[in-house]
């Protein structure tokens, strides 16, 4: 039966000496096996024995309550405790990169970004988001949520969103009518990016729209001032006639 000593699972689990001789001493730990020195030997099952250990170590629990627990449980359910663990770890950490995406996409939205607005936002984010979906039949839901730009998101396309709302807000500082040659440019844009988030389906995209424009708090959307709604309504009209 194969054994390790002291300083060879030190050196494969990347545990100091020290810590696996306290272990020893209090019990947690003990080595099948010592030499006629004194020198500890470890087996394999006193090898799964520290991997329980040092996953219980993760969850933060203190020695104490790992000792209970080793005796307990198996391996495998001390894995599946990990594993349960590191998926709630993922899932708040995307979250934090969506609020983090969000916040950037805002900056480039908005010249000046106040702290409140900001903790404005990201708390109806937090308390409403996806408020918006109930607007639309479940056959629907998983399409548009797709097809819709999403600010927690970098991908092109909510790039190209937002960059269209930056024109839109620069014409309006600028006095630039909607019905001018640039809100042409932008009307078509929107249209044609439009039809490519929306595959085409009117219905959808009208519906989406009407949603739009209802307010922010009552939709958990990314709020858009009326003088915006108002340039693109008048540009994509104007695009059509």
């Amino acid at each position: 039966m194969k054994q390790w000593t002291t300083g060879q699972v030190a050196k494969l689990r990347n545990v100091s000496v020290r810590t696996l001789r306290y272990y020893d001493q209090i019990n947690l730990l003990t080595p099948s096996s010592r030499d006629d020195s004194g020198k500890r030997y470890y087996s394999e099952n006193d090898l799964f024995q520290l991997e329980k250990i040092i996953i219980l170590k993760s969850l933060s629990l203190p020695l104490e309550d790992i000792r209970r627990l080793l005796v307990k449980l198996s391996y495998k359910q001390i894995l599946i405790s990990h594993y349960n663990y590191l998926q709630d770890q993922q899932s708040k950490l995307q979250t934090s990169i969506s609020n983090t995406a969000s916040l950037i996409n805002m900056i480039d939205l908005e010249e000046s970004l106040s702290w409140e607005r900001v903790n404005g936002l990201v708390q109806q984010s937090q308390k409403s988001a996806k408020k918006w979906i109930d607007y639309f039949e479940e056959d629907e839901k998983t399409f548009i949520q797709q097809a819709i730009p999403n600010l927690s998101s970098n991908d092109e396309t909510a790039q190209l969103y937002i960059s269209l709302l930056r024109r839109i807000k620069w014409c309006i500082r600028h006095d630039i009518k909607p019905e001018s040659d640039e809100g042409s440019k932008i009307g078509a844009a929107l249209i044609e990016l439009s039809n490519e988030s929306f595959q085409g389906n009117e219905h959808l995209m009208e519906a989406f729209w009407d949603v739009r424009k209802k307010p922010a708090g009552e939709t958990g959307l990314y709020p858009i001032s009326e003088d915006v709604m108002e340039f693109v309504e008048r540009c994509i009209s104007y695009d059509s006639d």
